[in-house]
């Protein structure tokens, strides 16, 4: 194991724990355009309470204590080298992609905190609330709202028949029962047009609805962190989402020393940080197989898919639904297992940080 090094793109929640898990065996670096890391899941949370975001926006370098960091934008990858936007090559004997999914944030902790302070002061000082989209992310926004400023009319407009259709019909009438009963106005298989705000505030949907809104949240699906691959030797790794096919040992297809963890790859099951942290140890396991002489097939470790079948939705801060295989649960104990802490405690505690 030393003196081999190992390389993460990516500084997500899976290239974080990969880190955490290698630094004290390998040459690791980190690459990240990102001075820090942020447990993404809590950032809804963050948006009504900003001081959330001091627990949930980590330096890099806090957990990151024996490896090296290179803040700059990965754009080119060989069989030995990972190439960054400030022009630094960097050498690697195992790589680890982690790049997730595209997200327009700022280099600096600093800045990133002063936006979410920036989001909530738009929530503090509108009546009216616009959330466009139903997925998970948009549900769990509209619900922070409602529970944090009971006061204000909320709004969420969803293009689907029904929200978060990842999950079950059962699990999706719990959460649209729930937003009901907080007074948040859902409004399925329509869209909104943001660019048509009228002299009176309001913006109209596809179905001819007139909404009410003095600020509006966009919470749609963000594109695949793939975009630096599309033009390096493994664009033929993608595939038809822009993630990278792996293997059981999820080493990208063809290349024994390549890695992809978290939102990049194509394992089909729900894109979750837990399961990203699960796909590092995985990954650090294998490499150091790899690295110890019993590289032999057998003694890698296999990843098992989790399946679309799990998951489990903050609602506010004490209720929440989760889906388990073949069963669906609402109401105060998902709440107590993710909603009120969002792991973060946990989460820090795993990166050998104070909870």
């Amino acid at each position: 194991m030393e003196g081999k090094r190992v390389v993460i793109v990516g500084g997500g929640i899976g290239g974080a724990h990969a880190a955490v898990f290698l630094q004290n065996d390998f040459d690791v670096t980190l690459v990240d355009q990102k001075e820090y890391m942020e447990i993404l899941w809590a950032e809804l949370r963050s948006m009504v309470e900003p001081t959330f975001s001091n627990r949930s926006v980590v330096y890099h370098k806090d957990y990151l204590t024996k490896g090296k960091l290179v803040t700059s934008a990965a754009v080119d990858i060989t069989e030995t080298e990972v190439h960054t936007a400030d022009g630094t090559r960097i050498p690697f004997d195992y790589c680890i992609i982690a790049t997730g999914h595209r997200y327009n944030l700022p280099q600096s902790r600093d800045e990133r905190i002063k936006l979410f302070e920036e989001d909530n002061d738009k929530i503090t000082a509108a009546n009216s609330i616009l959330v466009v989209g139903g997925g998970p992310t948009g549900v769990e926004l509209a619900a922070e709202i409602a529970v944090d400023y009971p006061g204000k009319q909320v709004t969420l407009v969803h293009k689907g028949p029904r929200l978060m259709e990842f999950v079950g019909e059962k699990a999706s009438r719990k959460a649209l029962s729930w937003l009901k009963s907080k007074g948040v106005d859902v409004k399925l298989n329509q869209t909104v047009d943001l660019e048509g705000k009228d002299a009176d505030g309001c913006y109209e949907t596809s179905s001819g609805e007139s909404v009410k809104a003095d600020c509006y949240f966009l919470c749609i699906g963000k594109p695949s962190g793939s975009g630096w691959l599309k033009e390096s030797m493994l664009k033929d790794k993608l595939d038809g989402k822009g993630r990278l096919m792996v293997d059981a040992n999820l080493r990208v297809e063809g290349h024994a020393n390549i890695f992809a963890i978290g939102d990049i790859t194509d394992i089909p099951e729900l894109k979750q940080g837990y399961l990203a942290e699960k796909h590092a140890g995985v990954v650090a396991k294998n490499v150091k197989v790899l690295t110890s002489g019993g590289g032999e097939q057998s003694k890698l470790a296999v990843y098992k898919a989790a399946g679309a079948d799990v998951a489990l939705v903050s609602l506010g801060r004490k209720d929440g639904v989760a889906q388990f295989p073949l069963v669906t649960i609402s109401g105060r104990i998902p709440g107590i297992i993710k909603s009120g802490d969002l792991f973060i405690g946990k989460t820090r505690k795993q990166l050998g940080l104070r909870p």
